[in-house]
């Protein structure tokens, strides 16, 4: 048994900026939320073999978390990049990624994380499924091989659910089910040696500008900014019973109980 999976990976702000964010190699890292779907994708092909390929969409900077997905040992790696998709919203890049996807060719497995660190949408997995029409569960904890198809087991609002899932399909992995395997030196100076980087534009997937970025968006992000929060601790005094006195007399004068 082979196995092809592709991991949507991205790379995300560090630290929420003040007004439009911008990525740039001091502020941007590899999303958290998708080491455990490499994790996750490199551990199948090590048990059935095949390859991984990972891929993103993004600014130039970007090429900074492929090269750390090479690292971590996935065959494969490619970066959509075009000055045109500047501020494209969750939709576009749903539609970028699919259409660079089937430029990619057949696959048997496709990964999200469950979320981005910094716009924390949780949108782009699902959308890209649907727009590929192909089977999709979130929260993935564990993915074992059938002779047609995948059993899958996931945890959604306190409960378990197994399923049965053929290929190719799409998955967001639970961040919790997978630990990411350290990037080692011998990982890093292979990729920063023999570097392998595919770099796509929109003419390379047949996309027009005017489908993506701001123009393409059906919404857009305004601005970011920093919640200020001014909060203040009152520690109350006397017995448990005048403390839980006191604790309703003030929450009835919140009106928060009645």
């Amino acid at each position: 048994m082979s196995v092809h999976i592709i991991v949507c990976i991205k790379s995300v702000v560090k630290a929420a900026p003040q007004g439009m964010a911008k990525r740039t190699p001091e502020n941007s890292a590899l999303n958290p939320f998708d080491r455990p779907a490499l994790e996750a994708a490199l551990e199948i092909r090590e048990r059935h073999g095949g390859s991984v390929t990972v891929l993103t969409m993004g600014p130039p900077v970007s090429m900074e978390v492929l090269a750390e997905a090479q690292a971590m040992g996935t065959d494969r790696a490619v970066l959509v990049s075009d000055r045109a998709l500047a501020e494209s919203d969750t939709l576009v890049t749903s539609k970028v990624l699919a259409t660079a996807i089937n430029k990619i060719g057949t696959f048997d497995l496709l990964f999200f994380g469950t979320r981005t660190a910094d716009s924390d949408t949780g949108q782009v997995g699902p959308q890209t499924a649907a727009l590929l029409d192909i089977a999709f569960v979130s929260s993935v904890k564990t993915i074992t091989a059938q002779e047609e198809g995948w059993e899958i087991e996931r945890t959604m609002d306190a409960w378990e659910e197994n399923w049965q899932v053929a290929s190719p399909m799409a998955a967001t992995i639970d961040p919790r089910a997978f630990a990411p395997r350290p990037v080692g030196l011998v990982g890093i100076s292979r990729v920063y040696e023999e570097p392998a980087i595919e770099q796509w534009s929109l003419t390379d997937l047949g996309l027009k500008a005017e489908e993506v970025g701001l123009m393409g968006s059906p919404t857009r992000v305004a601005a970011l900014e920093q919640i200020k929060r001014n909060r203040k601790c009152d520690m109350l005094e006397g017995t448990p019973q005048e403390q839980v006195a006191e604790l309703m007399a003030r929450l009835t004068k919140m009106g928060a109980i009645d």
